[in-house]
């Protein structure tokens, strides 16, 4: 590690630096290898640091949220990965309309906008990332997306410039947005909201979270849906038509709950988990003509 991190305290002492750290402390699947050195800033200013220090010297650098739709390979990440989470997790509220930081986890921001008797993000409530993450991939979940919701997002580019993008210029697609095609970093957005009673929004959420804990493996790692919903069809249903349900590699297998989800036994390794992917998209195509494309971001060597 040839650059000097700890200048970012100075700007930022809020600023978490950590060297060889295991990534599979920081994903829901709860897989990966170590990280040369993981950043977790408090600030804008830090964030924008982190990512010039790291041009400078030619760093590879990847973004990660709450690490729930990341695989992480065995071997790590050789670089640096700048964590956007807690504490970069400021919110505000002006009538419907509503500030947020990247770092704030979807379900503190469901609440917080519940809390304040707005309605537009009970969907959100249980997917367990971040809003930078979610605005990344354009989250989405019982027919809302973030696209429903956001007015503008502001966003550090890969040259170090921060722009503020409107809805149209985030080219919002399905699990997509310019941030993804373009490398951009959320920092932070505007979304407006609407109007409604505390009680009709609680009993929305519960509705969402009784019918989560039904029928998704919430009890064991996993990195949410495996894979895209493919046109005309549920992942999900297509691989239990395959005869797949349960299909075990090593320690990652296809959930017995919901075939849309591997999970992690225990010890699984990416290897484990990208073998098994690789003979469900195979078997899914040989039986029913239809390619599954993987959902989950991978990262590492």
């Amino acid at each position: 590690m040839t650059v000097d991190f700890q200048c970012l305290m100075a700007i930022d002492p809020q600023c978490m630096i950590q060297y060889q750290e295991p990534l599979k402390n920081h994903t829901t699947f709860k897989i990966g290898g170590k990280a040369d050195v993981l950043l977790t800033p408090g600030s804008i200013e830090g964030i924008a640091m982190a990512v010039e220090l790291c041009r400078k010297a030619e760093l590879p650098y990847v973004i990660l949220g709450n690490g729930s739709n990341v695989l992480v390979t065995d071997k790590g990440f050789r670089g640096a990965v700048i964590k956007v989470s807690e504490p970069f997790n400021r919110v505000s509220i002006e009538g419907t309309e509503m500030v947020a930081e990247a770092g704030i986890l979807l379900s503190r921001l469901a609440n917080e906008a519940k809390e304040a008797s707005l309605a537009g993000l009970a969907f959100a409530s249980g997917i367990p990332g971040t809003l930078g993450g979610a605005i990344f991939m354009n989250a989405g979940a019982y027919g809302g997306e973030m696209k429903d919701v956001v007015t503008w997002v502001e966003a550090l580019t890969p040259e170090g410039d921060i722009i503020r993008l409107t809805p149209e210029a985030m080219q919002f697609g399905y699990r997509t947005s310019i941030v993804k095609s373009k490398g951009y970093i959320v920092l932070r957005c505007g979304m407006t909201l609407q109007k409604s009673k505390k009680e009709t929004i609680q009993s929305e959420m519960d509705d969402y979270t009784m019918r989560r804990k039904s029928k998704q493996p919430l009890e064991l790692p996993s990195a949410g849906s495996t894979f895209k919903r493919p046109e005309g069809h549920f992942a999900g249903q297509l691989i239990e038509m395959a005869g797949l349900r349960g299909l075990r590699y090593g320690d990652a297998q296809v959930s017995q709950k919901h075939c849309g989800f591997v999970v992690n036994r225990g010890q699984a390794t990416c290897e484990d988990v990208l073998m098994l992917i690789g003979i469900i998209q195979k078997v899914v195509f040989d039986h029913a003509q239809v390619k599954l494309a993987r959902e989950v971001q991978i990262i590492g060597e």
